[in-house]
């Protein structure tokens, strides 16, 4: 896939301030400091795209970003979607009040907004398996909803060490689950998985149209 052009169109607080369009979304999602924003950038070419931060938790809305990419078709149409990118979950520092309203709004766009395709879980590939990611990720199997996993910040850790806590993670999901989300692992440093992600996006995209 190659993107045309990457463009911020609006911030909502819930998801009836969403775009009324049928336009297939993806949805980026995962704990506060995860390295969101710098993916989104990364798999968009845009470096000033989404706005990175020291401070986790700085996502506070639904951000709609329309993506342009040019088909493969025999006229070479050109493809439109939206880039979704969602609060991160799990951040201590904020309100239960403040908790609350995020999970709401959570909540109801992945489990409400029928335009929402495929929901990707960024886990930091530097960690241990966490309950809430785990715990996250049941609540979707449940729900029925389509999610794949995005290991990030893989530039951090040796080779072996990645392709070892990529395997424990994978070992961990099996004792919950019979067949395993699809993944990629990503460094927003090295654009490592971009052309996965994206190439899994377009296939998607190929199966809308059919």
């Amino acid at each position: 896939m190659q993107i045309k052009s990457a463009e911020f169109l609006i911030s909502s607080a819930r998801i009836d301030q969403c775009p009324k369009s049928n336009l297939p979304e993806y949805a980026f999602i995962g704990r506060s400091n995860v390295g969101k924003s710098s993916l989104i950038n990364m798999l968009t070419g845009n470096g000033k795209l989404a706005k990175t931060s020291a401070t986790p938790g700085k996502t506070i809305l639904i951000n709609h970003f329309v993506i342009k990419e040019q088909g493969e078709g025999s006229k070479g149409q050109e493809n439109t979607w939206y880039l979704v990118d969602l609060p991160g979950y799990g951040y201590a520092k904020r309100s239960k009040k403040d908790a609350e309203k995020f999970e709401h709004m959570i909540t109801t766009y992945i489990l409400d907004r029928e335009q929402m395709t495929n929901l990707f879980l960024l886990i930091d590939v530097r960690h241990e398996p966490q309950q809430i990611d785990m715990e996250f990720m049941e609540w979707l199997g449940e729900n029925g909803v389509p999610f794949s996993i995005v290991f990030t910040k893989g530039d951090k850790v040796s080779k072996g060490k990645l392709k070892g806590n990529v395997e424990h993670y994978l070992t961990e999901l099996k004792k919950q689950w019979e067949e395993l989300p699809p993944f990629f692992v990503t460094s927003s440093e090295t654009k490592m998985g971009r052309e996965e992600i994206l190439n899994y996006i377009e296939e998607i995209n190929k199966t809308l149209v059919q």
